[in-house]
């Protein structure tokens, strides 16, 4: 994905007890289409493997990618979610505001938003 080596990216792994990976997310620092914010990181990229699905594993990688945005002084975190996955946002805070687009090559797509800067560090 571009930006992947920027050194501000950062990419996080949730693993089983075996060592193999549940989840994956990847954010980076990125201006918000939709909304102004001084410190703004972008959810670039999220996802669990089907068998892991409905363990809590998204749960807890999206609560340490938010933590970990918080930590460097973020303040809010945008994400083009896919509309099948909505509910999941919505469910951790994330709000819409889009309507839905299409991402080419993917499906389509609902912008979506979480302000974090009243979150403790």
């Amino acid at each position: 994905m571009p930006g992947d080596d920027d050194p501000a990216t950062v990419h996080l792994a949730a693993r089983t007890a075996d060592g193999a990976v549940a989840g994956v997310a990847r954010l980076s620092p990125a201006p918000c289409p939709w909304r102004y914010a001084h410190a703004p990181w972008q959810l670039r990229g999220m996802a669990t493997d089907p068998a892991a699905r409905g363990t809590g594993v998204g749960r807890l990688l999206l609560d340490a990618a938010l933590a970990l945005v918080v930590a460097r002084g973020g303040d809010l975190v945008w994400c083009d979610a896919r509309t099948t996955a909505a509910g999941f946002y919505e469910r951790r805070g994330f709000t819409v505001v889009t309507g839905p687009y299409e991402k080419p090559g993917i499906g389509p797509h609902l912008g979506m938003v979480i302000d974090v800067s009243g979150v403790a560090g």
